[in-house]
């Protein structure tokens, strides 16, 4: 064999290892964004239920009107920070301004889970009850789907990292992806719904 035909073979199996490398990244990099859209499926079931919930709650809630303005401008912080997030899973800000969004409002829907307890008619409210229920389901939901993404993105980042991968990544621009996990103790609490 020549010279010239065994630099060819080793540039051929280079090149290969190389594009296996590049898929490997693309593909870790659509598994974390697939695993986003679950928990943007159960974030927007989550979005749905709240006005409902104020709605309702609104009738018994007559003198509380500046909780119940706080949970909606939550939410809708929460859906537009939730959009963004959407729109582009590998966005670090995003994923930041989410995670900021939902921690204001698991804290507003925790006030008015507070509420309750000073409204006997509104706690053996069945459509209260049952919306509260549903929203709990919901954040457990939330709960299991960003897991999933979490288990994802420390995956992707972890083969992004590791070399030989990091020479393919840097180049072309596989950037890290942010955890969604929530950083204070205290916020790591899920909202107390009793009944």
């Amino acid at each position: 064999m020549s010279s010239g035909l065994i630099t060819l073979i080793v540039l051929i199996a280079l090149a290969f290892w190389l594009v296996s490398i590049y898929n490997r990244l693309v593909s870790l990099r659509n598994r974390f964004k697939n695993a986003f859209a679950q928990i943007d499926v159960q974030l927007k079931r989550r979005y749905e239920l709240i006005p409902n919930l104020v709605e309702t709650a609104k009738a018994y809630l007559k003198h509380e009107s500046e909780t119940l303005e706080a949970v909606i401008a939550a939410r809708q912080g929460a859906v537009a920070a939730n959009s963004k997030a959407a729109g582009d899973p590998a966005d670090a800000g995003a994923i930041q301004g989410l995670i900021a969004a939902e921690t204001a409002l698991t804290g507003s829907l925790g006030k008015l889970f507070a509420l309750q307890e000073n409204y006997p008619d509104l706690k053996a409210d069945g459509t209260v009850q049952q919306l509260m229920e549903e929203l709990t389901s919901t954040d457990n939901r939330v709960a299991f789907a960003r897991q999933a993404y979490n288990d994802s993105v420390m995956e992707y980042n972890t083969s992004r990292e590791m070399f030989p991968n990091n020479f393919i990544a840097g180049p072309f621009k596989f950037m890290p992806a942010k955890l969604f996990e929530i950083d204070v103790a205290a916020e790591r609490e899920a909202p107390k719904v009793s009944f």
